[in-house]
């Protein structure tokens, strides 16, 4: 019986299935909390996600800004002992929490990832110009670095058009594949 259960909370072996994460490894040391960037801002720290999914806190996790935050810099991982894998975890919880309709409405991540990931779907890498111009637009936010974009420009961080990559069937097929597995998961 996997420790979600006998502590009441099977909640929390759905997020465990979603992260293949093994949420009874951890024991609260911390080590992913004094290492994370974002902790000292975070609403819920590393450490107490795992056991708020442990004690299945469902609205909590899933209304928290730390899921919206988290930057995926894999410290956590790399500093836990048994390799406990946040990351994939506040994964899980981000799909859990956009199905739910429980995302912070404050956050731009979901709105972010929406247009990177179309972008690849659609060109098999990201224009980033492309990308910066669809998110300011979808927003609302057009001028708030708008001073950033010439300097970018000129430095060669932005490119003027986007490069074509080959194999539009071949990521249509991954894509597919992967939302045929997530719908299969729920």
């Amino acid at each position: 019986m996997k420790l979600a259960t006998r502590l009441g909370a099977p909640w929390a072996n759905e997020v465990e299935a979603a992260a293949d994460a093994r949420l009874a490894l951890c024991f609260q040391c911390q080590k992913c909390t004094s290492g994370c960037p974002i902790a000292a801002t975070a609403d819920i720290k590393p450490h107490e996600l795992v056991r708020l999914v442990q004690l299945g806190e469902r609205h909590q996790l899933l209304s928290s800004h730390m899921i919206w935050e988290c930057t995926s810099c894999q410290t956590c991982v790399t500093r836990c002992p048994h390799a406990v894998d946040l990351p994939a975890m506040i994964d899980a919880l981000r799909r859990l929490s956009r199905d739910a309709r429980m995302a912070t409405p404050d956050t731009a991540v979901p709105v972010f990832n929406d247009i990177f990931l179309g972008a690849v779907k659609q060109m098999g890498r990201v224009y980033e110009l492309g990308l910066m111009a669809a998110f300011k637009l979808r927003t609302r936010s057009l001028f708030q670095d708008i001073g950033k974009l010439p300097a970018m420009l000129r430095k060669g961080k932005l490119a003027w058009r986007p490069a074509l990559v080959r194999g539009r069937p071949g990521r249509a097929h991954v894509f597919r594949h992967v939302e045929r597995t997530e719908s299969g998961n729920r």
